[in-house]
């Protein structure tokens, strides 16, 4: 029991966490400037300014409702389960946070540093498998469309029609022009957090004691190792490069290992983002 409970816990923990640095970026930074957030919180926001009837977060969850429907059909009841929890924390604590004293910034650092709290947040709450509602939904349904395309990348195209709709209702260009900026730097706030800080590493190692490499990796890392078979352009010698994917933490360990064996090899690392297969994760069509 206690082993299904703790992950569960878990993943409540970090979408409470996203969903509170989310109503903080909007709060403190997006919301003096009249900036939307992008999607329904900037919609809201738009839409609180010309009938202040209700609260931001109020119309938040009234304008969620059908976007929810959708989202429990096609990606199924964990991630609605997950998105309701996000979405209503996330409404909440911006009611809640509008009562600290604003952040006193420039339009533009407003814009950078909003966008930054916003985007990772909602980054946060996606790499749990849920979202904070509205535009998050939106974008996740479109990912099954669009596989090439990161999520935040998805988030952005509908967005920029809320900045569009945030400088009509404002009559203002500059308004327009400084939630572009908020939107942008979200998206690449978002992307950074669930793909960049999810990438493991490939290597591919030339020496002449490849099989001593190839065995501490194996035991030492407990990564598997493939052959290329390589030629040297200038002596013809052939070789065994040794190639292998390993996560981030296990880079010092190989350099380490390799030199420690062979002070003269030739290793290359590179970034390689959603290694699938054993030792790492399996395919799913729900993967952002």
């Amino acid at each position: 029991m206690k082993t299904k409970l703790l992950p569960e816990l878990k993943r409540i923990f970090w979408i409470a966490a996203g969903s509170a640095i989310f109503a903080l970026g909007f709060d403190l930074f997006l919301m003096p400037h009249q900036f939307g957030a992008g999607g329904v919180s900037g919609l809201a926001v738009v839409i609180h300014a010309l009938i202040p009837l209700a609260s931001v977060g109020v119309i938040s969850l009234i304008v969620n409702i059908p976007l929810f429907i959708a989202g429990y059909r096609v990606v199924g009841r964990k991630f609605f389960v997950g998105s309701l929890a996000g979405m209503l924390i996330s409404s909440v604590l911006i009611d809640v946070f509008a009562y600290l004293p604003a952040v006193k910034t420039e339009p533009l650092l407003g814009a950078i540093f909003g966008g930054l709290l916003v985007g990772g947040g909602c980054g946060i709450v996606l790499m749990q498998g849920a979202s904070t509602g509205g535009v998050d939904i939106a974008a996740r349904l479109m990912k099954y469309k669009f596989r090439e395309l990161p999520i935040g990348k998805l988030m952005l195209m509908v967005d920029m029609c809320i900045a569009i709709i945030t400088g009509i209702a404002f009559r203002d260009l500059n308004k327009v022009l400084y939630c572009i900026v908020a939107l942008f730097v979200s998206s690449e706030a978002t992307d950074a957090v669930v793909y960049r800080l999810d990438y493991s590493y490939v290597a591919m190692i030339i020496s002449n004691y490849d099989e001593q490499i190839r065995d501490a990796i194996d035991q030492k890392l407990e990564r598997g190792c493939t052959y290329l078979k390589g030629e040297g352009s200038y002596t013809h010698q052939e070789k065994n490069v040794i190639y292998c994917a390993i996560k981030r933490q296990q880079i010092a360990e190989l350099k380490e290992i390799v030199m420690g064996i062979d002070a003269n090899a030739f290793l290359v690392l590179q970034e390689a983002h959603q290694v699938l297969g054993e030792g790492f994760e399996r395919y799913s069509k729900h993967r952002l």
